[in-house]
């Protein structure tokens, strides 16, 4: 029950998906160029890319379950406050308070599912969590596009506030305060320059940098671009997250069984592919040719996110995977951060130069090429798995 009920709040979080096919509405509503909405995203990740880590070690300190029903308290409160959001600094400051939520519940949520577990079935256990995630991210742009068409964009926080609410009276139930002995220390930084967390923590950088072109500009490619109503481009970007959700339980079987190294090259590898293939991409192309990319993508991202992070949960002890996980999350989030600043500040002088799609194509492109060489330095360096 505690694996499910952690789950089920990394699933509610994972829903922030719901965002991203609202991102142009929510441009129009408040009057904001497409590139400003990256704030939107920043003000969300960063936050919670550092208190992933913080949470995820004071959660070794003082029970991962008292983090864990923090944090989705404070996911409550900040869906509350998006969805009466009237101007686009308050939905910025619901945003951070939503961080702040979000990385309590991922920083502790690894370590949760893994409690208990043998290290030989360590990444099957972290490829349920990642199916989780998955689930979340997959359902969040079709039923986003069903909402923004229908009540507007505040809607994709209505619909949050429930599912917070029903999974933190399950986790009061579910989770105990203390389900692990206590670590007899914070982690400090010499755990976490060891070459194999930070051989890790810097592939899993790369891939979410290169895989926010995705989250952040296909939006706009599918709805401005191509002129799709909002749930036709949720059905269709829901082909990434719908990826990553397929791809994370055969990760996890084959890391146990392989070791981390072979599905995480090929999932980068898998990934760039994807990305490559989506940046060739017209307003004119075949849908079917966006639909394979976007799915290509995610898939790719599945298959290497559970063994990195198996190997990273590998390198710590048993009562420091609060710490672990939450630096995994941290590698991460500062990948996705960067990837949002970055290629939306590409995005932003090319669309002036060229146009909104050719500038696109060229932030895929641009994300493609780091994603290949990741999965190059992932093929021939050792990061802890065989």
């Amino acid at each position: 029950m505690i694996r499910w009920a952690a789950a089920a709040g990394a699933c509610v979080v994972s829903l922030d998906s719901t965002m991203n096919i609202a991102f142009p509405a929510i441009a129009a509503a408040f009057a904001v160029p497409p590139e400003r909405v990256r704030w939107v995203i920043v003000c969300y990740v960063l936050v919670y890319a550092v208190t992933s880590l913080a949470g995820g070690a004071l959660a070794d300190r003082v029970g991962h379950g008292r983090v864990f029903r923090a944090g989705l308290l404070l996911s409550v409160v900040a869906f509350a406050m998006g969805a009466l959001a009237p101007t686009f600094g308050w939905l910025l400051v619901a945003r951070v308070v939503q961080g702040l939520g979000g990385g309590c519940v991922y920083g502790t949520a690894p370590g949760l599912v893994t409690l208990g577990v043998p290290a030989a079935r360590r990444g099957r256990a972290l490829g349920f969590l990642g199916a989780a995630m998955g689930l979340g991210l997959s359902a969040g742009p079709v039923v986003a596009g069903v909402l923004v068409d229908g009540f507007g964009w505040a809607a994709v926080f209505h619909l949050r506030l429930p599912l917070a609410l029903a999974t933190l009276a399950w986790a009061w139930v579910a989770v105990p305060a203390a389900p692990a002995p206590r670590a007899p220390r914070l982690v400090a930084a010499r755990d976490l320059v060891r070459r194999s967390v930070l051989v890790a923590g810097a592939l899993s950088f790369i891939a979410n940098a290169g895989m926010f072109a995705i989250w952040l500009l296909a939006p706009f490619y599918l709805i401005a671009a191509r002129g799709m109503d909002a749930s036709v481009a949720g059905v269709l970007f829901m082909l990434t997250p719908l990826g990553t959700t397929l791809a994370a339980p055969l990760a996890g079987r084959l890391a146990d069984r392989a070791g981390a190294r072979v599905p995480a090259a090929g999932g980068l590898a898998l990934q760039a592919a994807g990305l490559a293939l989506l940046s060739r991409a017209e307003p004119t192309s075949p849908l079917v040719i966006v639909a394979v990319a976007l799915f290509v993508a995610g898939f790719g991202l599945g298959m290497f996110q559970v063994p990195n992070m198996a190997v990273v949960m590998a390198a710590f002890p048993p009562l420091q995977q609060g710490a672990a996980g939450g630096f995994a999350f941290l590698a991460r989030t500062l990948g996705v951060v960067t990837g949002v600043l970055g290629l939306a500040q590409l995005f932003a002088v090319r669309r002036l130069a060229v146009g909104l799609a050719p500038a696109a194509a060229e932030a895929f492109l641009v994300a493609a090429v780091a994603v290949a060489i990741a999965a190059v330095l992932a093929a021939v360096m050792r990061s802890g798995g065989r």
